[in-house]
């Protein structure tokens, strides 16, 4: 091992001259003492599939709907399969450099992610989560949208503020559409958990800056100040809507979301 990096299996580093196995199909890295544990089989990476360093959520997401890329399907699976009884989901912090690595890592893999049940620590998979959510080239709203969800969400009567959401939602490209339904769905679920302690409000603190952004890639300093407490009121009236709303754009084909 020339640059340490965590093995698949324990997910504890492997450090420098340290020998460790590497699948030469998956690129699976992992310690010598636990080649027992390693899964018997793996996928070969798909090159075709490889994913870019970054991108619009298009260029990650899969060519058959709900339009999930596999990368926020594994995540949010691992979350909710274990961090639904975690203080502070997703506004904990992981640690810096295990989230890098395992961003970098997923990102690498492509289409055949290696498991994060690997990962002890839930909070690193959140942070990759958000990290990936942060790193695409415009918000999952879109810099076009964007002035409309803040108007949306400004509008005082309850009832229309509502529709003119769901109107908003619906011109979304496909996988931002899809991919916006499936983290609202995760986010409802994580803020009904009393051990997570984590209700809407939390929520939209911690994604309205991820998820709505700003209506450009370099907005000035005044934006940035103006932008931050309406990215909240988005994302909460985002998560205000009813669940069936959502539902209707991940549930019609919900076995493709089961991530490899």
């Amino acid at each position: 091992v020339i640059r340490p990096e965590p093995c698949c299996v324990c997910g504890s580093r492997i450090r420098f001259g340290k020998t460790a196995l590497k699948c030469c199909q998956c690129q699976l890295l992992l310690h010598t003492k636990c080649r027992e544990q390693c899964p018997s089989l793996c996928t070969p990476r798909p090159h075709h599939h490889a994913w870019p360093r970054e991108g619009v959520l298009a260029d990650f997401a899969p060519s058959t709907p709900p339009l999930v890329p596999t990368l926020v399907v594994q995540c949010v699976t691992e979350v909710e399969t274990r961090g639904l009884t975690e203080t502070g989901l997703y506004r904990v912090p992981g640690a810096e450099q295990l989230v890098r690595e395992w961003k970098r890592k997923l990102l690498r893999a492509g289409g055949a992610l290696p498991a994060l049940s690997s990962v002890t620590d839930i909070h690193v998979v959140c942070g990759v989560l958000k990290d990936f959510l942060r790193g695409l080239k415009e918000p999952l709203v879109t810099f076009s949208l964007h002035p409309a969800f803040l108007r949306a969400a400004d509008i005082p009567d309850d009832a229309a503020r509502d529709t003119a959401l769901c109107h908003v939602v619906s011109k979304l490209p496909p996988a931002n559409r899809d991919t916006l339904a499936f983290l609202m769905l995760h986010l409802l679920r994580v803020s009904h958990s009393p051990d997570c302690k984590m209700d809407v409000l939390n929520l939209s603190r911690v994604f309205g800056p991820t998820l709505v952004g700003h209506s450009s890639a370099n907005p000035t300093p005044l934006a940035i100040m103006e932008d931050t407490p309406r990215q909240c009121k988005v994302v909460a009236c985002l998560l205000s809507l009813p669940p069936n709303f959502w539902r209707g754009f991940v549930e019609t084909e919900q076995e493709n979301l089961v991530p490899v």
